[in-house]
């Protein structure tokens, strides 16, 4: 029989098999799914009178290859369910002292599930469509703006066709008005998605406009509308967003685009850093 692929359908297809341990786990997670999926196996099977090693077995009854895939399936179907309070909730009995390690490791982990889903040829379609443009537009709002601002500081630097777009005195819509089928919108969204975020390039896309979706997951609400998607991790057991595979893929299309234009950006930094020493923008050894 075909098990289907969320996790409730394939409790369900394998409940009646299961030990009355299995069936006491199988409630906890679907009662608190938001809390399973951001813990250990130990700390899951403690938490119902289990050992590890059953709810590793547990995970493989379920179809998955070892606890680390049905842990990462259930961070995948909370990837846009939780709320602020929900993430805070989670974190709430992490010691202080394991604050630091954990939270490097889990950023470590987005890094290196980006490297796996990493597309190579989607990517220099991006960068082409980029280097093509007439004017591209850089659209994220809530907490990806920080994105968007890192990634237009260094475009500027390249191109004289860069237009930001957030929340701010006008409307996204307003900012976006005069895109069309010649320009290009990069458009950066992670769960919780900005719902103004989706609209705004549903609305673009409609204008012929090539769409470059930067997100987290194929299932991403802005990947309907991308022309080319661009996928990078943020998951993070917190209030706080994990921006640090987004910026390090950023940072790859920052350089990669520099590269094709690396006339023009040798340039550029030329004359700034002429500007630079004159109005001494940076400290410099005269001043150590």
């Amino acid at each position: 029989m075909e098990i289907k692929e969320d996790i409730p359908h394939r409790i369900s297809s394998v409940y009646k098999n299961m030990s009355k341990g299995q069936k006491n786990l199988s409630a906890y997670i679907l009662s608190s799914f938001d809390k399973a999926a951001y813990l250990t196996a130990s700390k899951l099977g403690e938490l119902v009178g289990l050992s590890e090693s059953t709810v590793v077995r547990f995970a493989y009854m379920l179809g998955y290859e070892g606890y680390p895939k049905f842990q990462r399936a259930l961070q995948e179907m909370l990837r846009n369910k939780l709320t602020s309070v929900q993430r805070a909730e989670i974190v709430s009995g992490l010691e202080t002292s394991m604050v630091l390690k954990s939270t490097l490791k889990a950023d470590m982990e987005n890094i290196r599930l980006t490297i796996e889903d990493a597309d190579s040829e989607t990517f220099e379609k991006v960068v082409d469509s980029i280097l093509k443009a007439r004017s591209i537009y850089i659209l994220g709002l809530r907490s990806a703006v920080p994105l968007v601002q890192f990634m237009g500081y260094y475009f500027n630097f390249i191109f004289n066709n860069i237009r930001i777009v957030t929340s701010g005195v006008n409307d996204i819509f307003e900012q976006l008005i005069h895109a069309g089928p010649e320009d290009v919108l990069i458009a950066i969204s992670f769960p919780r998605y900005a719902r103004r975020t989706v609209e705004a390039i549903a609305l673009t896309k409609l204008k012929g406009t090539t769409v470059i979706a930067l997100t987290d997951s194929s299932l991403s609400p802005l990947a309907q509308y991308a022309d080319h998607t661009l996928l990078a991790r943020s998951d993070m057991a917190s209030f706080a967003d994990s921006l640090v595979a987004p910026l390090s893929l950023i940072n790859a299309l920052i350089i990669a685009v520099g590269i094709s234009k690396k006339g023009d950006v040798s340039t550029e930094f030329s004359r700034l850093e002429s500007i630079w020493d004159k109005y001494n923008v940076y400290v410099g050894k005269d001043d150590v």
